[in-house]
């Protein structure tokens, strides 16, 4: 997959914003290390084309520690331990949709983008040890840019935000056309307070099923 269909669509990309943010971030990798690699930055887009999207997951900025970011919110490489929000996640979708039977989840969510599920963070580049410091360096008006464009262009969408920061995108999103699916975010300090047990996965396969979409293998 490539792309093309995102720059096609998106004004911000049409326009080339997200070409003169790798540049920049290209530039501040010469000083300092910054996750997840340059040719990863924009794996979402890629491995899941605009008209191939029926679930969004909106994350905030990518994991901050060695060999963790893989260009997709909440997932990190194959043999590298799943973070605490990640199992979470893991742990719902279990009990949510397998009836809490154990199920062999790969820390890899790539098998998820490849079915329509866009795992995008809001700011797509961070510095090594330091959580959310690529905030306002520019990825907010592009992803926002990615949201809205989607809501408005297709329809019967899930989004999923989980946390304040995601629904702080809310704004981008007309319910009335797509499902809107909010809790609190999965990370340990906030899982417990309605993230598990939300059954967000379930629903969002009953929704895609009844405005015709294959349902999510999650």
């Amino acid at each position: 997959m490539s792309l093309e269909t995102w720059v096609d669509v998106v004004p911000a990309m049409r326009n080339g914003l997200h070409v003169a943010l790798l540049a920049r971030v290209a530039v501040m990798r010469l000083t300092t290390p910054i996750y997840p690699a340059q040719e990863r930055v924009l794996r979402a887009l890629e491995l899941t084309d605009f008209d191939a999207v029926r679930v969004v997951i909106l994350g905030q900025d990518p994991y901050h520690g060695p060999g963790q970011a893989d260009g997709l919110a909440f997932s990190v490489p194959e043999g590298v331990q799943a973070p605490p929000s990640l199992r979470n996640i893991f742990d719902e979708i279990q009990r949510d949709v397998y009836g809490g039977q154990p199920q062999p989840f790969s820390t890899d969510l790539s098998r998820w983008a490849r079915q329509g599920v866009l795992l995008l963070n809001a700011v797509l580049t961070v510095e090594a040890g330091k959580a959310a410091s690529h905030q306002g360096l520019g990825w907010e008006p592009l992803t926002d840019e990615i949201v809205a464009t989607l809501a408005q262009q297709r329809e019967h969408l899930v989004f999923m935000l989980w946390g304040r920061f995601a629904q702080s995108k809310h704004r981008l999103i007309d319910g009335r056309r797509h499902l809107i699916l909010e809790a609190p975010h999965p990370s340990p300090l906030s899982a417990s307070q309605g993230f598990l047990g939300c059954g967000h996965f379930s629903k969002a396969n009953r929704y895609l099923a009844e405005h015709g979409f294959a349902p999510i293998q999650w």
